[in-house]
């Protein structure tokens, strides 16, 4: 493992590995902790915390891994763990020694702030916790690692009891631990009496000060700003904010905010560019969805739906967007909805290729249609293949009579389908689908079974159409979604369906509308592949 100093004015100290590990949901192999280490490495944070060895066998091994494998650039590798025991030097205290052991250049200890911790938790007397942190952080720094001290319930404990809890940073200033952090454990500051207490404590102990911030209030982020105006040089945060409870201080937020709002080199320049997609890779690391209203790098983070936005940006993006989305590596997206208005559709239009400025008729068309479609209970704000279709079928009427033809070429006609589901008397499920087509002028009858009268009916329509497009042999529904949309009761109700599919790089979604499941996701699977034909170049010849 090789690393290059890190710059030492300010601190981005990770523990995604460690604390937002937590996070109900997670659970990451050694292997998965490697790859998110080289993700925030490339990422540019100065410090990685990747567990505490010696107390998991995972998290030693990944320690024992990480000396071979884990080649960083910017970051050093930090370990975890407690100071000693009550009443046993640290020397002897086999939980520091595995700290020791783990190679790490850097150790955290989290260490009792709260009075109240130290005698109800720890079952000993104040003076001896004081002893605890200057034995085990004098014994780490002796044995030539870099010490950092968390000051666990830091905030609680200051509040009922600010001298105790001041002396426990003075005494681990002075046995030489680097950097104090003061941590909100259970997550209830807020931002003012965040920065109040740190610039307290800064003036009264001269200690280099850090903050590690829960966001029980969601002020995690807000506080970790704060503690930085009060003058903490150090801020520990977790990838996505994940964390145990509802999470830690997000990182992409608060590394955003120090970069582009502060004007404070705190990552690589060139870095911040590829937050988006280091934000997603993680996600898809510890397998779960990437929030879609995440700060920075959510995909609805530039995302403008209202037709008065869409006319202010039409002039000025910088008038409804705080930052230029590619500083941080995602980008503006109109959403077409029932608020719509003509600007919002020439954007839109000009996102998917089709330059619609100047033709007032053509755009006034498109957006009575999209407002006619959503009465009718279609959206295309999570559908942009559906609305790319639309608008191409409306482009094409302009261009080919008065804009009452026959819309677009298509690549097939259906002639009819049907579905079928039979419930046997021996409890078990038949599902059968039958497909009648047109395509490329030939006719093609196709059936087949599924695990459902969707699934079936998606596989007849690969069957009855791969033959004359091979391209679909590529394309793959990746998810579906249905929603029983108000204004009919009970099963009468009309029905949406949302259907994502993917050629192996890129996703598309398509929606479909009907008074029954099995019909509105026809209309979904048939805008799919006709879409996913669109993008593999094939001509459409119907």
């Amino acid at each position: 493992m090789t690393t290059a100093a890190p710059d030492d004015s300010f601190h981005v100290f990770d523990t995604t590995l460690r604390d937002g590990a937590q996070r109900e949901g997670i659970n990451l192999t050694v292997a998965d902790k490697l790859t998110i280490a080289r993700h925030l490495d490339d990422f540019g944070v100065g410090f990685i915390e990747g567990g505490w060895p010696g107390a998991n066998p995972r998290d030693t091994e990944f320690f024992a891994r990480a000396r071979d494998e884990l080649e960083l650039t910017h970051a050093r590798l930090v370990a975890f763990g407690a100071t000693r025991r009550a009443g046993v030097a640290a020397a002897d205290d086999p939980q520091v020694r595995a700290l020791a052991d783990s190679g790490a250049p850097v150790v955290t200890l989290v260490a009792k702030s709260h009075d109240r911790h130290v005698e109800l938790a720890l079952r000993t007397t104040l003076e001896e916790n004081l002893a605890m942190v200057a034995d085990t952080v004098a014994h780490l720094r002796g044995l030539g690692r870099r010490v950092f001290v968390d000051c666990e319930h830091f905030f609680d404990g200051y509040q009922a009891n600010p001298a105790y809890a001041t002396q426990v940073v003075r005494t681990a200033h002075r046995a030489g631990a680097d950097v104090v952090v003061l941590c909100d454990t259970n997550g209830g500051m807020l931002p003012a009496q965040v920065q109040a207490v740190v610039r307290t404590v800064l003036d009264e102990t001269g200690a280099r000060l850090g903050i590690h911030a829960q966001d029980d209030t969601g002020c995690a982020v807000a506080n970790t700003l704060a503690a930085v105006d009060g003058g903490a040089s150090h801020v520990q945060c977790t990838a996505n904010g994940y964390g145990e409870r509802v999470g830690n201080a997000n990182l992409f937020p608060v590394v955003a905010a120090l970069q582009l709002k502060y004007g404070r080199t705190v990552v690589p320049p060139d870095a911040l560019p590829e937050m988006t997609r280091i934000s997603h890779a993680i996600a898809e690391v510890v397998n779960l969805t990437p929030s879609t209203h995440e700060p920075y790098v959510g995909v609805s983070a530039f995302a403008h739906k209202a037709g008065l936005h869409a006319s202010a940006i039409k002039v000025d993006p910088d008038l409804y967007q705080h930052i230029d989305p590619d500083r941080v590596g995602n980008r503006m997206r109109m959403l077409v909805s029932d608020m719509a208005g003509r600007a919002s559709v020439e954007l839109k239009g000009k996102e998917l290729g089709y330059d619609l400025t100047g033709d007032r008729d053509l755009v006034g068309r498109i957006v009575a249609r999209v407002k006619e479609q959503e009465l009718r209970g279609y959206t295309y704000e999570a559908a942009d293949a559906s609305f790319e279709l639309l608008l191409r079928d409306e482009v094409h009427r302009a261009a080919h009579g008065d804009g009452t033809g026959g819309g677009a070429p298509r690549f097939f006609r259906t002639e009819s389908w049907r579905a079928i589901a039979e419930d046997r008397p021996d409890g078990t499920h038949a599902n059968e689908a039958t497909v009648k087509l047109w395509a490329k002028g030939e006719r093609a009858v196709a059936a087949a079974e599924g695990n459902g009268p969707v699934n079936a009916l998606d596989r007849a329509l690969r069957v009855a159409l791969e033959r004359v497009y091979p391209e679909l042999a590529r394309l793959e529904l990746v998810d579906y979604k249905v929603r029983i949309l108000a204004g009919t009761h009970g099963t009468e109700s009309t029905t949406r369906v949302l259907i994502s599919t993917s050629d192996g790089g890129t996703e598309w979604s398509t929606v479909g509308v009907a008074d029954n499941v099995i019909a509105a996701s026809w209309q979904a699977l048939y805008d799919a592949y006709t879409y996913g034909l669109l993008r593999a170049g094939v001509e459409p010849t119907e």
